[in-house]
């Protein structure tokens, strides 16, 4: 089980809620050229995180701020019942990530990429789980992720653009935003959701129609 962060596991996106508050406003031109596809988003994020003006207290004091879903605590649990191991991977910072998932008392395994200060305001962005060859040049290879072996299905959990690769590796997406338009035009197997509640829905209808089909006739 595959979860995106910004704008899925925290609906609001706080990754784009920090770099209103602390970037210059070029930001949101960067993240145009990304979203047109003219950019790759280790280069989009690089570039943003690079216009961030934040102390590390100011930037956890927004931290604090941010919520998840009011419904992904339940869904973890049924995850668990289920045998499915819940992990989340984003294009975010890490230190926002860590602080949500610890803060939540969320022991769920992530990747994202390490926000580094630099010293008073200043921050820079690494990519640990960059793989060579990407071919969208993500930050996080979600695309890696999507594709490893495992045992069991695969489902990825997404919202956007970030999303679509390893949503292509998936046997079930639960989609919102731009991603339910991927799926749709791509053919793939999948179910639109606004909050965790219905995501919960969604992956108990499609677990039991798998094991029905899978049942000797």
């Amino acid at each position: 089980m595959l979860v995106d962060f910004d704008g899925t596991v925290a609906p609001n996106d706080p990754t784009d809620r920090i770099l209103e508050r602390f970037a210059a406003p070029t930001w949101r031109d960067i993240e145009e050229e990304w979203q047109a596809g003219r950019m790759s988003s280790r280069e989009c994020m690089r570039r943003q995180v690079a216009l961030l003006r934040a102390t590390p207290d100011e930037l956890d004091d927004e931290i604090c701020n941010v919520r998840v879903d009011p419904g992904f605590h339940a869904f973890v649990r049924f995850c668990t019942r289920q045998g499915m191991i819940v992990t989340v991977v984003s294009d975010g910072f890490d230190r926002l990530v860590r602080a949500v998932l610890e803060r939540e008392r969320l022991a769920l395994a992530f990747f994202a990429n390490r926000l580094e200060w630099q010293g008073g305001d200043r921050w820079r962005l690494a990519f640990p789980h960059a793989r060579r060859g990407c071919r969208v040049g993500a930050g996080n290879c979600k695309c890696w992720h999507g594709a490893r072996p495992r045992n069991g299905p695969c489902v990825v959990i997404g919202d956007g653009r970030s999303d679509f690769c390893m949503s292509s590796h998936a046997d079930f997406v639960i989609a919102k935003g731009n991603l339910v338009d991927f799926c749709r035009r791509r053919g793939l197997s999948y179910g639109s959701f606004a909050n965790f509640d219905q995501a919960t829905q969604h992956l108990s209808r499609w677990l039991a129609r798998s094991l029905a089909e899978a049942a000797p006739r």
